[in-house]
């Protein structure tokens, strides 16, 4: 698949779904597009994750881990983290489909986020990345890094996203004024 083939706009990933509405993903990717949780769960905080959410390194975080599939091919591993004292005890830290996804239940939870600050950088993968991407060795990365912040500008939610570069083209479309 060339760049030209998929196109994929952050904006779906900021918003809460509507009661019935798929979750962004399955918005975005259509019938084409599905995910696997690999892991959820309480994690000590890696130190960039620390960093973005304001923790110490090493802090507990909870994680959901996922492989994202299109037309049954990976094209995405996304590890989302969220501060404890949103995620614990809720449907974040397990690994069970969340309807209308994870933004929708922060929501819910009360955590809105009001500002995203994204961060991209193209590098070569790591061998892991490399076999669950399914991808040779000369072909690099994206890695989306992806902070929401709430009203108090307090960070409720990292997503580490990390994709083929030759099968992703990142659209960002900006309203001025």
């Amino acid at each position: 698949m060339g760049t030209s083939d998929w196109v994929s706009n952050s904006m779906l990933y900021l918003t809460p779904r509507e009661k019935g509405q798929p979750d962004a993903w399955g918005s975005e990717a259509g019938k084409r597009g599905s995910q696997r949780i690999v892991h959820a769960g309480e994690v000590a905080a890696p130190p960039e994750v620390a960093e973005l959410l304001g923790v110490a390194e090493g802090d507990a975080v909870v994680v959901r881990r996922r492989m994202m599939f299109l037309d049954d091919q990976p094209c995405e591993l996304t590890d989302t983290y969220y501060p404890l004292g949103i995620a614990r005890g809720t449907r974040l830290a397990g690994t069970a489909k969340i309807p209308g996804g994870a933004v929708t239940l922060l929501a819910e939870l009360g955590h809105v986020g009001v500002r995203v600050r994204e961060d991209v950088i193209a590098r070569m993968p790591y061998a892991q990345e490399r076999d669950a991407l399914q991808t040779g060795p000369e072909t690099p990365v994206l890695q989306l890094t992806r902070t929401t912040l709430d009203g108090d500008d307090q960070p409720i939610q990292v997503d580490m996203m990390t994709m083929p570069a030759d099968r992703q083209r990142l659209r960002y479309e900006i309203r001025i004024g």
